[in-house]
């Protein structure tokens, strides 16, 4: 009898997360001998919500890029079930697939703006055309929702913001990877226990709501939890009367008073969060219980936050699932938005030619026009340090008095450039967000950040 499947990837299967097409086109490059030394670029054509992205997931597109092999089991599935299609020595070409080009991108944590270079893929055409989908579905996913949790966490301000969502997220590897990238954009932790292990994340939790309700009254519950963590007591209080549960979690806190302890901190997860978060704050305050903290959950996001902070509610922090972890692209208040996803794209821009000189390449279709060549994006700063211009140029151009923002990642194949931790990439992301000026960080009718052609490339994209 056939066994159940957790369908977990694993990383010798890796080679075959590919969509059909990069095997189809790349077999009719092996046939024809189209090894052209080709660039690839990974950008985005537009912002989802805000003016600006925060780049992430740069490190796991550069470990598949380091570690792609194909398996013999697996190569003998793919001539198995295609036929002829990939026979001619190609199966034995991809046995023996390392990748050799280079990889320029910008670190992660990086703000950028739309049709800017994230990454730079240069190499044989084959070898850059594999590494299209892991990419895409690893950048765009990360990006995505690094960007929705900027946004949090820059209207949060002092508060924290935790990433809740794992029992929300598209899948499994979703849920560990938005625990990063939310991570890497500032959120304080999250309840997921193997992103700590994976990422060395803070992870973070209370209680439920069913372990109140497997006890005779909600006291006991309080009770038997803080006996069990004396030392970290966060009370979930709305099970049945948010109110009555915060004079429960008074009483549970003067017990561990007694005892040496103190209760941290309250949760409130459903009704009106302003009202009763201000309510919860006069009953502590009143019962002597000024330091104990008042977190929020219930469906949170960005804009439910600000205006929260804006009524003056009298919260520490914020649990914030579905809206982080599927990078919601809905404000709540307005009922305005659009598709949850990043439109990131990864296109072929440039061409070595036999005699060794660029080959421009583009794209004319209807409202997807790509600028030629192989690019960098310099940034310009202000006397403060402030962003104030990117211009996006061919990739030997000198831009006086700016930054280059794509470094060097791989080099002929071998790996340049060393990966911070992901707290050192959080501090970076949280520096880029007080270098972007706070009008582009409005979370409604944020202006467009200056990004302009160099002459050499404007020039490029008027000819083609």
């Amino acid at each position: 009898m056939p066994q159940p499947k957790l369908g977990l990837i694993t990383s010798s299967e890796l080679a075959l997360f590919m969509d059909y097409y990069e095997l189809t086109s790349t077999k009719a490059d092996f046939d024809h001998e189209n090894d052209a030394v080709v660039t690839q670029e990974y950008f985005v054509r537009s912002v989802p919500f805000g003016s600006y992205l925060i780049a992430a997931g740069l490190e796991q597109v550069i470990a598949f890029a380091m570690k792609l092999r194909f398996e013999e089991k697996d190569l003998g599935w793919l001539e198995a079930t295609s036929g002829p299609d990939f026979r001619n020595g190609f199966l034995d070409f991809l046995m023996n697939f390392k990748f050799s080009g280079d990889i320029y991108a910008v670190p992660e944590g990086t703000v950028v703006f739309p049709n800017e270079p994230i990454i730079n893929v240069t190499g044989p055409t084959i070898e850059v055309q594999l590494l299209e989908t892991y990419l895409l579905n690893v950048m765009n996913y990360q990006t995505l929702v690094a960007t929705k949790t900027a946004r949090m966490v820059d209207i949060a301000g002092e508060r924290t913001v935790v990433d809740f969502g794992a029992r929300r997220a598209h899948g499994r590897d979703a849920a560990l990877l938005a625990a990063r990238a939310a991570y890497l954009a500032g959120a304080t932790g999250t309840s997921l226990v193997l992103a700590g292990k994976t990422w060395d994340i803070p992870f973070i939790g209370t209680m439920p709501h069913s372990f109140i309700q497997n006890r005779p009254n909600e006291l006991q519950a309080f009770r038997e939890y803080s006996a069990s963590f004396p030392h970290n007591t966060i009370l979930l209080v709305d099970t049945y009367d948010t109110l009555e549960g915060v004079r429960n979690a008074i009483t549970v806190g003067k017990e561990l008073n007694e005892q040496g302890y103190r209760l941290i901190g309250v949760r409130l997860d459903s009704g009106d969060l302003a009202d009763l978060s201000s309510k919860t704050r006069k009953l502590l305050d009143e019962a002597g219980f000024e330091k104990t903290k008042i977190f929020v959950s219930s469906d949170l996001d960005e804009y439910q936050i600000e205006e929260l902070i804006r009524e003056g509610a009298p919260i520490d922090g914020f649990g914030v699932g579905t809206r982080l972890v599927t990078g919601a692209n809905y404000n709540p208040i307005s009922r305005e938005g659009g598709v949850s996803a990043l439109q990131g794209v990864y296109k072929l821009v440039e061409r070595i030619g036999k005699d060794g000189h660029p080959i421009p390449k583009t794209k004319l279709s209807v409202g997807k026009v790509l600028l030629p060549y192989r690019k960098q994006v310099h940034r310009q700063t202000d006397e403060n340090r402030m962003f104030y211009r990117d211009t996006i140029s061919r990739w030997d151009e000198v831009i006086p008095d700016a930054e280059p923002l794509l470094v060097p990642i791989i080099q002929k194949g071998v790996l340049s450039y060393k990966f911070p931790s992901l707290q050192d990439s959080q501090q970076y992301c949280r520096d880029q967000l007080r270098q972007l000026p706070k009008s582009y960080r409005l979370l409604i009718e944020a202006p467009v950040f200056p990004v302009k052609l160099s002459p050499q490339l404007e020039k490029a994209a008027s000819s083609n």
